[in-house]
């Protein structure tokens, strides 16, 4: 059963995206990976360094114990694993993404230049370059709003295809419904056809979500096309979402290229979880299909992790 993987900072304590990452594991029948990474420290002399290293790691396994704590008191038997490891925080987690159902981060709201040059920077980097899905928790779920409902962003491409399917997956999961939002920029040109091109992308939107709803009877999918920017209204409908719910771009340039501007955005801005989803391997093996489901119950067990300097 692949894991549910959680990063842990030490200096500001996920507790949202732990409650998050915690009820999802417990969904799926799946270990709760609990990982926090010690930073190199690079601007004090080596005795300082040192020095600096080990008050981080103490930090560190405490944040972990206390994270711990908090899982068992919310669900009966947790099974979880912690760790602490050596590196930059991004790294570490993208590394540990490996095999893993999805990660989950907290959003620590850095400026611009941090995201990308900082070594605090995990929530871009992770989810521009990890190898499953990643929940970037900077807002609640929406849990009040009836129906309860998760929402995926389509427009047509093969990552979005993936996400759709990731989307499709998790509301049979939770037994929820399902709204497949495609943005349609408006008009450049003002002699434009607005009901031939409103007819072709509901067509294209259905297209789009019938294979996934054909393999999900269980889950109402509403479809719905809206004119606008699609960080604007992806953000907008957020706002009565359990999680929106996009496909990230392919594996070239940096952090921004890999995410695309409207996943970048909705980092930002978006009113609950943000989940981007990579595109399955080339060779077809896992997947958003594979990384999505797994919802058997599994045996359940609580590790400690390895006390070290």
């Amino acid at each position: 059963m692949s894991d549910v993987l959680l990063g842990v900072d030490p200096r500001e304590p996920p507790v949202p995206a732990l409650l998050w990452a915690a009820d999802e594991a417990e969904r799926r029948g799946a270990r709760l990976r609990l990982v926090s990474a010690v930073p190199p420290v690079h601007d004090r002399l080596w005795n300082d360094a040192l020095a600096h290293r080990s008050s981080l790691r103490i930090r560190a396994l405490s944040a972990l114990a206390d994270a711990e704590e908090l899982v068992r008191d919310l669900h009966d038997e947790p099974w979880t694993v912690a760790e602490l490891v050596d590196g930059p925080p991004a790294t570490v987690l993208r590394d540990a993404t490996a095999g893993a159902a999805l990660a989950v981060v907290g959003a620590r709201r850095l400026g611009r230049a941090a995201e990308f040059l900082g070594e605090d920077s995990v929530a871009v980097p992770l989810a521009a370059r990890a190898h499953c899905p990643v929940v970037v928790v900077r807002q609640p779920e929406h849990t009040a709003v009836h129906p309860p409902r998760i929402v995926v962003g389509v427009d047509g491409s093969a990552d979005c295809r993936a996400a759709v399917e990731f989307a499709m997956a998790e509301a049979s999961l939770r037994e929820v419904a399902l709204t497949a939002v495609w943005v349609w920029p408006r008009p450049v040109f003002v002699h434009e056809d607005a009901e031939e091109g409103l007819a072709e992308r509901r067509r294209l939107l259905a297209e789009a979500v019938a294979g996934c709803a054909e393999r999900y009877p269980d889950v109402h999918v509403e479809r719905i096309v809206v004119r606008g920017h699609p960080v604007e209204e992806l953000t907008r409908v957020s706002g009565e979402a359990l999680a929106v719910v996009v496909g990230r771009r392919g594996s070239g340039g940096y952090s921004g290229m890999r995410l695309g501007c409207t996943v970048h955005g909705l980092l930002h801005h978006a009113d609950c979880p943000v989940i981007a989803v990579p595109l399955p391997p080339a060779d077809g093996a896992g997947g958003a299909d594979g990384a999505a489901t797994g919802a058997g119950r599994a045996r359940r067990r609580t590790d400690r992790p390895a006390q070290g300097p």
